[in-house]
């Protein structure tokens, strides 16, 4: 069991980073938080909050900012990544620069990883190593309800020691960890559920109503599982936080990003403006492009996610999509 006087560093400071940083701090764990932009980083330490990503949550005492990842590196064995999937791999190769015979690594990037398709464990596996222990955090969560303390239940999937630790470290009234051993399947819940969302608010943009969000939601996660039973995950996974309960969140709250870039789709806005108006990553619009491309190399059967990928990548038109999802050939569910 680890101690709470010994620090953990976490790697982003954008929302989500800093709500897992502050919830972390908030425990009483000496916490480190670390993110790419200096300027940022010096607004975050006069400030004590995250004026632009989540503002109105005060740092406690025990959350500190660290500009200097070796630094960082040097103080904490244990560190949790919170970096968009397009940043991941160069963030794990800066990890491999400071090695630590003591690492452990929890991920909180939902997504595959741009260009390749890997898994976030299989990232980190094929860099720094098969041996070192890693976990997985994901369900369904948003920054500035975890921040603010709003109750919220997640899922830590991986190495059983490092996921109970870092649940006892994160766990309080409000935030109940859920653990698990299905790496695979709670990862490809997470990096599915935001292409979906992206089609669930395509639907709504058009004016399709409950009914089309529902069964795209519903079909979205049949899709879901099938990818990720032939990856090697569990049916159950599926039917927990980080399947249907991160898919519905996704796809029924505005204040998922991935909903929203779907909803000013089927609206009409294009593709740029859309990403110009949200600011921050959208992780669909990635993922589609990795899912739908392992999907074709498994032969699996994922026509949702295949018409998300040609909207955003083929400049399908969004009504045209939906058209040919609900003129697919009849069949049995």
């Amino acid at each position: 069991m680890v101690s709470k006087s010994s620090p953990i560093g976490v790697i982003g400071a954008g929302s989500w980073g800093t709500a897992l940083a502050v919830q972390l701090a908030k425990q009483g764990n000496p916490t480190l938080l670390w993110g790419r932009n200096a300027e940022h980083l010096e607004t975050l330490s006069s400030a004590r909050e995250n004026v632009e990503y989540l503002p109105g949550v005060t740092f406690p005492d025990t959350l500190s900012i660290e500009t200097n990842l070796k630094r960082l590196c040097m103080q904490c064995d244990d560190l949790l990544v919170v970096t968009p999937s397009y940043t991941l791999h160069e963030i794990v190769t800066q990890l491999g620069e400071n090695p630590s015979s003591k690492r452990r690594i929890a991920l909180a990037t939902k997504g595959l990883e741009q260009g390749s398709g890997r898994l976030p464990h299989d990232v980190i596996g094929d860099l720094l190593g098969r041996e070192l222990p890693v976990v997985i955090l994901s369900g369904p969560t948003f920054a500035a309800e975890v921040g603010r303390g709003m109750p919220t239940a997640i899922t830590i999937a991986g190495e059983q020691g490092w996921a109970a630790d870092l649940a006892e470290r994160l766990h309080s009234p409000s935030f109940r960890p859920y653990l698990s051993n299905d790496l695979v399947g709670v990862e490809i819940g997470g990096a599915v559920k935001n292409v979906i969302a992206i089609g669930a608010g395509i639907s709504d943009g058009l004016g399709f109503g409950a009914n089309a969000r529902v069964a795209l939601i519903t079909r979205g996660l049949a899709e879901m599982m099938r990818l990720g039973v032939k990856l090697g995950g569990k049916t159950e996974t599926f039917m927990g936080l980080a399947g249907i309960g991160d898919l519905v969140l996704t796809c029924t709250d505005d204040q998922s990003r991935n909903r929203r870039m779907g909803l000013k789709l089927g609206a009409g806005t294009t593709l740029d403006d859309a990403h110009l108006e949200i600011v921050q990553v959208v992780e669909g619009v990635v993922a589609a492009r990795e899912i739908f491309q392992l999907a074709q190399k498994l032969g699996i059967e994922m026509p949702i996610i295949e018409q998300v990928f040609r909207v955003i990548y083929e400049g399908r038109d969004p009504r045209e999509a939906v058209n040919a999802l609900l003129s697919r050939e009849i069949k049995s569910e």
